[in-house]
C-alpha cells in the first residue's frame, strides 16, 4: 500500500520491564508500566489498552487482549546506556557502542578549569543534583558572586543554571555553546543544558520554559538524515530538535509540555506531505519520573491515553502511527535515574492489521527499518523492518 506519512511518538521514561543486562546498571526490578500501575492500584489506559499495551507488560488497569486494534511488542535496547540521547539515535538506526560519561563525583579539576578560562565565570555546585533544589541551594550565592551553578545528574549531561536577571538567556547559551565545543573525547557527554531560572531568594527561584539542550551529535546519518537528503519531510514536536542538534529536521515546534507536544503533531497532520512526525513527550521523566511522583507519572500516562482518539481522527488512510519510548524511570524504585528497560511497541493505522504480536524486537532501530522500508530509502545499518507483518499483503 501507499505510505504518505508516520507519526512516531515517543513516550520519555516509559519503559516495559527490565532488560537482560539491567544488573549492569543498577535496575533489577525496574518496570515503569507495570510498577506504576500497581502501586496506583490501576490505570485507566483504555485506547492503549486497544492496541495491545496489556499484552506487553502486566499493568493492573490494562488487561491483556486476544483481539487488539493495532500490531504490538517492546525492543530490546542494544546500545550502551540509558539515555535520551542514546534511546532517540537507536530508535532512528545508530547504535551508540560506548556510554556516554556520567560524573557521579562531580566534573574533574581540569574540566573546569577549561570552562573558566574559556567562558569567564567560576563555577558553584560541581555534583549530581536535583535541577530544583540546587537553585535553592546555591541560587542566592550564585546572585550575589556571579559565578555559575554546574551541576550533573545519573545521566551524561552538563548542565549550568543561572538567573535570568544575572546572566541573560543569550549570554548563557553562548555558555554552553563554548561548553559543548569544549566537551569531546572522554568528556564526550551526551548533552549540554541551559537551565535558565527566575526569582529574587530560595523561596521564589522557578525554572523557567527556556530550557536549551546542545546534544552530542550523532557520528553518522540517523533516519531523519536519510528522509531529507531522499526528499522528504521531517517535522519535529517536543525535544526531538535538541536531542538531533536540529539535523534532519524541516519543521519544528520545541515543546516541553506533552499535550503541546502532541497538539503540534496533531496540527502538522493538517499539512499534505511525505514524511515522518517525530514527537517526544518528555513530561513522564523530566517533571515525575525524576521526582518520583507515582501519582503526578499515572495522571500523564491517563491524559496521553485519552487524547489517542483525537490522533486517530486526524490520520488518513495512507499514515500510520507507533507508540514508543527511549528508556525507562520508574518512579517506584529508590533511585531517580533512568531505568534500563525494554520500550513498548503499539503501532496503529486504518489499514495496520489488528492483532498482530510483533514480539520481542532485537533493537530499538526496528522503528528506523520500517520508516526507511515504507519509505523505500537506504536502510539505517542496524534494525530489522516490520512493515510486512503489519500491512495486508
Amino acid at each position: 500500500m501507499e505510505i504518505k506519512r508516520i507519526a512516531v511518538i515517543v513516550l520519555d521514561g516509559v519503559g516495559a520491564g527490565e532488560l537482560p543486562d539491567a544488573k549492569e546498571y543498577g535496575d533489577v526490578g525496574s518496570n515503569t508500566l507495570s510498577n506504576t500501575a500497581g502501586v496506583l492500584g490501576g490505570l485507566n489506559l483504555p485506547n492503549m489498552g486497544e492496541i495491545g499495551l496489556g499484552n506487553i507488560t502486566p499493568i493492573v488497569g490494562v488487561p491483556p487482549r486476544e483481539i487488539t486494534k493495532g500490531a504490538y511488542g517492546k525492543c530490546l535496547e542494544i546500545s550502551k546506556g540509558k539515555d535520551s540521547v542514546t534511546g532517540h539515535w537507536e530508535l532512528m538506526g545508530v547504535e551508540v557502542k560506548k556510554p556516554f560519561p556520567t560524573y557521579p563525583n562531580g566534573f574533574p579539576p581540569d574540566v573546569l578549569e577549561q570552562f573558566t578560562k574559556l567562558t569567564g565565570y567560576g563555577v558553584l555546585g560541581n555534583k549530581p543534583a536535583s535541577g530544583t533544589e540546587i537553585i535553592k541551594e546555591l541560587g542566592e550565592e550564585h546572585m550575589r558572586t556571579g559565578k555559575l551553578i554546574v551541576y550533573t545528574s545519573a545521566d551524561s549531561v552538563f548542565q549550568i543554571a543561572a538567573n535570568e536577571e544575572i546572566i541573560p538567556i543569550d549570554e548563557l547559551y553562548r555558555v554552553c555553546d563554548i561548553s559543548r565545543k569544549m566537551l569531546t573525547g572522554d568528556h564526550a557527554v551526551g548533552r549540554v543544558i541551559a537551565r535558565p531560572f527566575i526569582g529574587k531568594d530560595t523561596d521564589s527561584f522557578t525554572r523557567t520554559k527556556r530550557r536549551h539542550d546542545y546534544p552530542i551529535l550523532a557520528p553518522k546519518d540517523t533516519m531523519l538524515d536519510t528522509l531529507v537528503k531522499e526528499g522528504h519531510k521531517v517535522y519535529a514536536a517536543g525535544k526531538i530538535d535538541d536531542l538531533f542538534g536540529n539535523r534532519g529536521i524541516t519543521k519544528t515546534h520545541h515543546s516541553v509540555f506533552n499535550m503541546e507536544s502532541i497538539q503540534a503533531l496533531v496540527n502538522f497532520m493538517d499539512e499534505d506531505f511525505t514524511g515522518l512526525l517525530f514527537a517526544n513527550l518528555v513530561e513522564f521523566d523530566m517533571t515525575y519520573g525524576h521526582r518520583n511522583d507515582v501519582r503526578g507519572y499515572g495522571d500523564k500516562l491517563e491524559e496521553f491515553d485519552a487524547f489517542i482518539p483525537e490522533i486517530r481522527k486526524k490520520m488518513n488512510d495512507t499514515d500510520f502511527a507507533m507508540i514508543v519510548s527511549d528508556h525507562g524511570v520508574d518512579p517506584t524504585t529508590k533511585s531517580t535515574d533512568h531505568s534500563r528497560e525494554y520500550i513498548p511497541l503499539l503501532v496503529f493505522g486504518k489499514q495496520v492489521k489488528d492483532s498482530v504480536n510483533l514480539g520481542i524486537r532485537d533493537s530499538f532501530a526496528d522503528v528506523a527499518a520500517t520508516i526507511g522500508k515504507a519509505f523505500s530509502v537506504t536502510p539505517p545499518s542496524i534494525g530489522k523492518s516490520f512493515l510486512k507483518e503489519i500491512f495486508p499483503d
